[in-house]
């Protein structure tokens, strides 16, 4: 089957790309290892030079790869400029710190002498997902390779332009030839090459569902593996917030990227003294988001990234509303082309319905009403996942105490939950396990090792 660049706001085809056959991916899987231990050898100063060019790259070509990706997923373009800055900022990030985070330990122990150093795995394979095509790849990629490991990436298969754009940025930034390379296979493809010898390490970005099939991939060839996977992300609001404020930041964690994102905000969790108020100030707020093309700065709601994953949300919206959930607004098809759907917020939403217990991946707002923190803490935790989660609150030193309650990987207190290269990122439970970004996460595809000396 050949990859396919989809537009989703017209549903227009504008390029098809064969996939590869099996010899090409072994020559390529050679040089890759081959170029590796030439690309481990140098020092950090000589790879942070690539990474400082990379960064360049992005911000010299940030709107042609912006359009890029607003042409494959229908991401709003500025949306799409932002996403490509922060690719600037993280490889910046690694290019200042790696050297830092990875300089040898001195431990005092029964030797003359011990430490732990670090040293680099070899070839990672990056398994990527569509919704941040550029930057899911770089938050895996910029420390990776800042440690001296090479990358291999199989991207998502309907952003094949991005992948391909991707190479391109890291071969004009001066990394040695084959230190990086985009892999164009399909999944089925990409469980041989977790198996091949020559892949060290795996790390993907994407549901559940994949998750576990890379996981027992990877776990039964003994590979290390980390794994960043769905949410289903609290927002909890106490009675004592800013309901003017946390609604419109409500609006941003929510449709931003229309809502496809893992670490959006998901279900709304709100005491009942003020679920009411809020309510009706999102619902105005919504109200005034306007459809159109996702390239003019003026739109608000862009297309859905595929016109199957449209399908998918709005089925779980008519179970939910099936089983008795309420529509305050949206949850409708909108437009005569591409994948349009309008923002939908569900009120009354409770355990049992497809919008509290699966991840909706699309611009779906779930209101579940709470009588007190306690009953608020409880349902935050009542998932399957444990990604990110939010508190909303006058009072910081209680969204600090409630925040410890919550079960994820990270949890923000008045403010919207997002990734930083300086903090470590990734989940619990059906959410995955390792961490990216921060020294954790540069430590993850290295070889921890211990030298004793006597």
């Amino acid at each position: 089957m050949p990859m396919l660049s989809i537009n989703p706001a017209t549903g227009q085809t504008i390029q098809s790309f064969p996939t590869w056959q099996s010899a090409e991916i072994d020559a390529t899987l050679s040089q890759v290892a081959s170029a590796q231990t030439d690309w481990a050898a140098l020092s950090f100063a000589q790879r942070a030079n690539c990474m400082r060019n990379l960064a360049k790259i992005f911000r010299q070509r940030g709107e042609e790869y912006a359009n890029l990706i607003t042409e494959e997923i229908g991401k709003l373009l500025k949306e799409a400029r932002a996403e490509i800055e922060k690719c600037a900022m993280g490889c910046q990030y690694y290019a200042d710190h790696a050297q830092s985070y990875l300089n040898d330990e001195v431990i005092t122990s029964d030797a003359s002498r011990s430490m732990v150093i670090y040293q680099p795995l070899g070839t990672v394979l990056c398994i990527m997902p569509w919704n941040f095509p550029f930057w899911q790849l770089i938050r895996a990629a910029a420390p990776a390779m800042m440690a001296g490991n090479a990358v291999v990436l199989k991207h998502a298969s309907n952003v094949p332009r991005c992948a391909l754009a991707l190479e391109e940025a890291f071969r004009q930034a001066g990394f040695p030839a084959y230190t990086f390379r985009t892999l164009m296979i399909s999944a089925e493809q990409a469980e041989a090459v977790v198996a091949d010898k020559r892949i060290a390490a795996v790390t993907l970005t994407g549901s559940s569902a994949a998750g576990r099939k890379v996981a027992a991939a990877a776990g039964q060839h003994l590979k290390k593996c980390v794994l960043e996977l769905g949410g289903s992300d609290p927002f909890i609001v106490l009675d004592d917030a800013d309901i003017a404020f946390t609604a419109q930041q409500a609006l941003v964690a929510r449709f931003q990227n229309m809502g496809q994102s893992c670490i959006a905000a998901k279900r709304f969790i709100l005491v009942d003294t003020i679920a009411d108020s809020f309510v009706e100030q999102f619902k105005a707020l919504v109200s005034q988001l306007r459809s159109g093309d996702p390239k003019n700065d003026a739109t608000s709601i862009a297309p859905m990234a595929r016109a199957d994953l449209r399908a998918t949300l709005h089925d779980q919206v008519e179970r939910s509303l099936a089983a008795g959930a309420k529509l305050v607004t949206g949850g409708t098809f909108t437009g005569t082309q591409g994948a349009y759907y309008a923002p939908a917020i569900l009120d009354h939403v409770q355990p049992g319905m497809p919008a509290f217990d699966e991840e909706l991946f699309g611009p779906v707002a779930a209101i579940v009403r709470v009588k007190n923190i306690e009953e608020a803490i409880q349902l935050a935790n009542q998932t399957d996942f444990g990604l990110g989660g939010s508190v909303w609150t006058s009072n910081a030193a209680r969204g600090e105490a409630l925040a410890r309650k919550i079960h994820a990987g990270c949890v923000f207190v008045n403010g919207i939950v997002k990734s930083d290269p300086r903090l470590p990122f990734g989940g619990i439970k059906d959410s995955g396990y390792g961490r990216e970004l921060s020294y954790h996460g540069i430590r993850e595809f290295m070889n921890i090792k211990t030298v004793w000396i006597k």
